[in-house]
């Protein structure tokens, strides 16, 4: 069941009586010197060495910290410039009420997502996702429909619809409307050709403003509350009143709410400080943002990816703290440099997926592609070598330091690319869109990146 809402009233409140502030002080003079003390008082250290620890009291200590850092720090609301603040005794109510899982979906395709352990044998999630690639309203049917039929996805995150009926889906415009309408009809007709009809989709990307986010709730033919609804988190521990707004709208609605939070890694911290972020996001997802889950997704601030050593390092921690101390769902959304059809974006797929799943993340959320940031440059192909290979690690029964092994080897292969890595190829260059078939190059790429996997002591599920 469901995380019942922590006080949605209170909160509310909080983010118009908390304590004033400027942002610009926020940020400088609250919450760079808490995550500077909490680093060094936790004695948090990366090792390039070990990209995957298996030291308990670290993920422990980055645990401590991160409570620590929420409690200090809280959350600024940017609409009235107002800190709300959290004792202890209220995240530990919170915490504590938090249930065991989550159901999404309807009838057949229903699913349940529920916490795992560090090296837990049970099967993660699996949230296939273009995550918020655009995309044309001609393909977009035929893009959705390419996700949704692969056989390893509980549910799947839409991509954005650039324009709609020939006008740009602007913020507030009412294209915007239009767009969150026509993006929920056409991902619905995309689940129901695949056979899928009652598949959770991850709404409404191309609505990014509260109305519009409404507006797309229709109970005839809208977003269901079976389907995922998301409030984000403005980096770092922040908030206004347009996502309060799509918070309370989701919960009186009865809805899914996965909370969208990303640490930039270059921003106001270290690498460890942004692991710190991490969980001190998560907190603010659980009693600010009213979500029964999380997708996480920390990120290079320039190269808009978490594959890198040091990002790997930083997920790998963030899951072990947050499955060794509570009992929290949360999604690990991989986000590569490579674009598709590239043996680069295989090995960072595959890497994200086994070091999430091996270090205990309840969902595997895969996979950005080309930073983000191209034009319809994401297929399935990819999201399907990160959730395969973490499942069969999960299989394989690796443990952590057999994933920090693989890592160190695969890494190479890749690592000085990062700065200048191939765009590869779009998903009408990728799949034919008659038979949503994958091309023949991408799948022997597919075929000998995996095997390469293998050789190094994954046994694939097939």
């Amino acid at each position: 069941m469901p995380v019942p809402p922590w006080r949605i009233t209170s909160v509310l409140r909080r983010s118009e009586t908390g304590p004033l502030v400027t942002e610009r002080d926020f940020d400088r003079r609250v919450l760079v010197p808490e995550i500077k003390r909490v680093v060094k008082e936790y004695d948090i250290k990366y090792d390039p060495e070990t990209p995957v620890p298996s030291d308990d009291s670290l993920a422990k200590d980055i645990w401590d910290a991160g409570v620590d850092l929420f409690l200090s720090v809280g959350v600024f609301c940017t609409s009235t410039s107002r800190r709300m603040i959290f004792t202890d005794d209220e995240l530990k109510e919170a915490l504590w009420n938090y249930h065991d899982s989550i159901e999404l979906g309807m009838g057949q395709d229903r699913k349940t997502w529920s916490p795992r352990s560090i090296e837990d044998p049970k099967r993660p999630g699996c949230l296939f996702s273009p995550v918020g690639v655009r995309c044309s309203e001609k393909n977009y049917v035929k893009l959705v429909m390419a996700y949704m039929q692969e056989p390893l996805a509980d549910a799947v995150s839409t991509p954005i619809l650039e324009k709609v009926d020939g006008g740009y889906a602007r913020t507030h415009s009412p294209f915007e409307q239009q767009g969150g309408s026509v993006h929920v009809l056409n991902s619905r007709q995309a689940a129901i050709r695949v056979g899928r009809p009652g598949m959770a989709i991850c709404l409404t990307g191309t609505a990014l403003s509260a109305a519009s986010q409404i507006a797309s709730s229709n109970p005839v033919w809208g977003a269901r509350p079976s389907d995922i609804r998301l409030v984000s988190v403005i980096s770092e521990l922040k908030i206004d009143h347009d996502l309060m707004n799509k918070a309370l709208h989701f919960r009186q609605n009865g809805a899914n709410i996965g909370t969208l939070t990303s640490p930039l890694f270059g921003a106001y911290a270290g690498i460890e400080g942004t692991t710190v972020l991490g969980i001190a996001s998560h907190l603010q997802g659980l009693m600010v943002n009213q979500g029964n889950f999380t997708c996480y997704f920390p990120i290079h601030i320039r190269r808009l990816n978490n594959t890198s050593r040091e990002m790997l390092w930083l997920v790998s921690l963030s899951y072990q703290a947050l499955a060794s101390n509570s009992r929290l769902i949360s999604g690990s959304n991989g986000f590569a440099v490579a674009g598709p059809c590239t043996e680069m974006v295989m090995y960072e797929a595959g890497l994200h997926g086994m070091v999430s799943a091996v270090s205990g993340a309840a969902v595997l959320w895969e996979i950005a592609t080309a930073m983000n940031k191209h034009y319809e440059r994401t297929t399935p192909m990819e999201a399907r070598m990160g959730c395969e290979t973490g499942l069969s690690a999960v299989k394989s029964k690796l443990k952590r330091s057999d994933v920090n092994e693989i890592v160190k080897k695969i890494l190479p292969m890749y690592e000085e690319k990062l700065d200048n890595a191939p765009l590869g190829k779009t998903f009408e260059e990728c799949y034919d869109l008659e038979t949503l078939e994958p091309s023949k190059e991408y799948q022997e790429i597919y075929g000998k990146v995996k095997a390469e996997f293998k050789d190094h002591g994954i046994d694939y599920i097939y």
